[in-house]
């Protein structure tokens, strides 16, 4: 039945019981797979605490933002912060607006329209900033790519200070100051902040330069939203702030937040990584993907419940529309790339994909045939595609050979957006295809599965749980702990939901387990008496009670 490969880890060489500070086997296992391996990794790892935190100074011009920042305090000038419609940019927005107003600034936000202005610098909207009296521009999650439109705004006087965790292309926009770890000689450690992490960093060293700098972390809850929407790795500081801010959403929350989980039937004060993905950041999402971006920062900044709670629920509902778009333009992107015999890099443009899900359509078509996909909105001059990609094939490295066809683009190895032409659509999606079949040649194009190792029913007692969560946040870079047991049997399997998943009950020994297999109720009539199983442990939690069960991720017949 399966068309996952099973790629189990190998048994490493594990370190002296002495350097291993007391810890078990198994911990030491789950952490040597992840690539935490040397005893002073360990145990910075496993405290996940603000000695994660950074030196903010390191980041290429933070003195020179800090600088104009203060210049504009002084003088009183009119700032805007200038951010993304997703998750990320909007918490970014917020965070830095909040930021400054510690300062006594008031600062204003524009978060761009997805559908007339698209990511990034507006040429259009910078003017009209600028003939607002606004004079410093402060950017979150975007500019580091648009050149042009920076050099305009200074043509004018407007000063623009960048700060993003992008892709830098070979020319740097000239502005008062960019701020982004990916820069080319940046002297920064870690480069894998999200968007508002890297405004954090700015706001950090900001408020340092006052005596204020604790009150940064503050604003944790929104660092981790942000971060864990952007699916940022969950390593080095990036483990602390969402940390942080998930137990300040679960011990304190404010008032948009508290909504949210009211509105979407979540357990207040249980949130953690996997609810933020899953939950609350599609909900701002939301908004972006389908109106407008500033109903989701207005939900953050909520001061009262009721306005709160009118704009989470409005935020709900068009979650509950945005995925029903979703799944109409999954359905006809995926017929069309079946149809067209699934080369090594899928294309399929259409007007009636709605720009604001294009790109959670090429993630679906890339999860399920282990492809580079690309979904393109079609305007009718301009188009708007959606890339997403496999670690085999860098897709903003493909986009950069290809740079001449965009107006505009951006992203990273495995996610990236462009904006260009229609008339030049065709020659692009052949371009993309030749470099696809070049990069992947000799590739077995087939989703897999790294097992962190084997284990027996038996053995998923006692403190297993408990130990697997020591590991938490989890997320891309620390994925949540896999594991295979052979020779299984299936004693009971039962449908759920909507039909397409099914619950099971599981015995090896004399122990007996609940699993549920997601999406899999389409492979059940495969099972047999004995099968092998790989799975995650969880804790399910019904009305107040939880349990342990399998969530079952693929399973074959016993040989």
């Amino acid at each position: 039945m399966s068309h996952i490969r099973w790629n189990l880890l190998p048994t490493p060489e594990l370190p002296e019981p002495s350097s291993g500070r007391g810890l078990s086997p198994f911990l030491l296992r789950l952490l040597h797979n992840r690539g935490i391996r040397r005893p002073e990794e360990i145990g910075v790892f496993l405290a996940g605490d603000r000695s994660l935190l950074l030196d903010p100074f390191r980041l290429p011009d933070m003195e020179k933002a800090i600088v104009r920042i203060n210049r504009a305090l002084l003088g009183g000038e009119n700032i805007c912060v200038y951010g993304d419609f997703d998750a990320d940019g909007i918490t970014a927005t917020a965070l830095l607006v909040e930021g400054l107003s510690f300062l006594g600034a008031s600062a204003i936000p524009y978060i761009p329209h997805r559908q007339s202005e698209g990511h990034g610098l507006s040429e259009a909207a910078l003017k009209k900033l600028f003939e607002d009296g606004i004079r410093l521009v402060i950017t979150v999650d975007c500019g580091i790519t648009d050149i042009a439109e920076v050099e305009k705004a200074k043509e004018w006087g407007l000063d623009i200070i960048i700060t993003d965790h992008h892709n830098p292309l070979q020319t740097i926009p000239q502005a008062a100051a960019v701020i982004d770890p990916k820069l080319k000689g940046a002297d920064y450690p870690f480069d894998q902040l999200a968007g508002v992490g890297v405004a954090f960093k700015l706001l950090q060293g900001l408020l340092h330069n006052f005596g204020m700098g604790e009150k940064a972390i503050g604003l944790a809850d929104l660092v981790a939203i942000g971060t864990i929407a952007d699916m940022s790795a969950p390593l080095g500081e990036n483990r602390y702030l969402i940390r942080e801010g998930l137990r300040q959403m679960n011990e304190n929350p404010r008032p948009g937040i508290r909504e949210l989980v009211a509105q979407t039937r979540l357990e207040a004060g249980k949130l953690d990584a996997d609810r933020v993905s899953w939950v609350i950041a599609p909900c701002l999402n939301a908004a972006g993907r389908l109106a407008d971006g500033l109903a989701g920062y207005r939900l953050l900044m909520a001061k009262t419940d009721e306005e709160a709670r009118e704009l989470a629920r409005w935020l709900a509902r068009k979650n509950e529309e945005r995925q029903k778009l979703t799944a109409q333009a999954l359905e006809q992107a995926r017929a069309d790339v079946i149809a067209r015999g699934l080369p090594p890099l899928l294309f399929t443009a259409h007007r009636d994909y709605p720009m604001g899900v294009t790109g959670l359509v090429a993630s679906r078509l890339t999860e399920e045939f282990y492809r580079p996909s690309v979904v393109v909105h079609l305007g009718d001059e301009l188009c708007h595609g959606s890339c997403r990609s496999i670690p085999e094939f860098n897709i903003i490295t493909a986009l950069n050979s290809l740079e001449h066809f965009f107006t505009r683009y951006g992203g990273h190895a495995q996610a990236a957006g462009f904006t260009m032409p229609v008339r030049d659509l065709p020659e692009l999606e052949q371009r993309l295809d030749e470099l696809a079949r070049r990069g992947l040649e000799g590739i077995e194009l087939s989703p897999h599965l790294d097992i962190d190792m084997q284990l027996t029913l038996p053995e998923l007692g006692g403190d297993t749980y408990r130990t697997i969560q020591l590991l938490a946040p989890f997320g891309n870079g620390n994925p949540v702990p896999v594991f295979l047991s052979r020779k299984v049997e299936l004693l009971e399997k039962r449908p759920m939901g909507n039909g397409e998943h099914f619950r099971m009950k599981l015995r090896q020994g004399r122990t007996v387990w609940d699993g549920v297999a997601f999406g899999l109720a389409s492979h059940a009539a495969e099972c047999t008496r004995l099968i092998d199983i790989v799975y995650n442990l969880e804790a399910d939690s019904w009305n107040g009670n939880s349990q342990l069960r399998l969530n079952i991720l693929d399973f074959r017949k016993s040989t």
